[in-house]
């Protein structure tokens, strides 16, 4: 006869439903932080960074990546210039680089646990997006200690 779990009692309503909606922000983010990523990892690989290469590398329509380009532009994170690639602005700089930054950690973090690169590498990619500040801080605490 297989064993039933004790149900945890719920939290606060309050607390709750914080979470959800930090979930609901990074979701939201998510989509914006990957697009100014891999647009600096583009153009510091030496390319301009082209709707066509960010749509083959997301694995999305060109139409896709046009209507979120538009979006980034209006957010003040890309500018476009006619018949060239996409450049990241200065805000875009940031946000890529900060979002680099948080990847980079939870990969190697990933990678102390014994997940191997590749996996580790592509669970990165969403993790990256949902992780407080205060996590990132234990992650860099767990690697440094293994290290």
């Amino acid at each position: 006869m297989p064993r039933r779990s004790v149900p945890r009692p719920l939290p606060d309503a309050d607390i709750h439903s914080e979470g959800f909606r930090q979930t609901r922000e990074a979701r939201r983010g998510a989509l914006v932080e990957d697009y100014v990523e891999l647009i600096a990892d583009l153009i510091e690989d030496g390319n301009e960074a082209r709707q066509v290469d960010i749509a083959a590398r997301l694995g999305v329509a060109q139409p896709t990546v046009a209507k979120m380009l538009a979006r980034l532009a209006a957010e003040g994170l890309v500018s476009r210039k006619p018949y060239r690639g996409v450049f990241l602005t200065e805000a875009g700089q940031k946000v890529a680089e900060e979002s680099r930054a948080r990847h980079q950690t939870v990969e190697a973090f990933l990678r102390c646990l014994g997940v191997s690169p590749e996996t580790a590498r592509i669970d990165a990619e969403g993790i990256e997006h949902h992780v407080s500040e205060e996590t990132l801080q234990a992650f860099r605490g767990f690697i440094a200690r293994k290290g």
